[in-house]
């Protein structure tokens, strides 16, 4: 019964915003969005299905990559309009989640003495060699 998804509230697009967060150590991997099917599956599967916006389509996570990312857990926050996934990141590089190969699509910091920002973590693999 998918009964817990109308306790979700979601936007006028249909869609609610996703943190995906890494089991072992707490990062915060990277931010998507889902619709109701897409959470619905990332339930079913134990995996994280998104819903792309640029290719308005479910996304598999890892369909290209390889990146996968079980899911543990699904929360919902105390407003009911924001999805919290407790993941571990699987694939041929394991603890990549981004796509610029690196662990964390939060990668950059800013200087606030420049006004710039930079990149402070490391890409662990090639994009290039990732994506097919």
């Amino acid at each position: 019964m998918a009964d817990w998804l109308d306790r979700i509230k979601w936007d006028a697009q249909g869609l609610v915003p996703v943190i995906a967060q890494e089991r072992g150590t707490g990062d915060v991997l990277m931010f998507a969005w889902m619709n109701r099917e897409a959470l619905q599956k990332t339930a079913e599967l134990g995996r994280a299905v998104y819903y792309s916006r640029s290719r308005g389509r479910l996304w598999y996570k890892g369909e290209e990559s390889g990146h996968v990312q079980q899911v543990h857990e699904i929360r919902l926050d105390c407003d009911d309009d924001v999805v919290l996934l407790q993941v571990t990141q699987l694939g041929h590089e394991p603890g990549i989640a981004c796509h610029t190969g690196r662990h964390s699509c939060f990668y950059q910091r800013l200087d606030t003495q420049r006004g710039e920002w930079q990149a402070v973590d490391p890409v662990l693999k090639d994009p290039q060699s990732i994506y097919r």
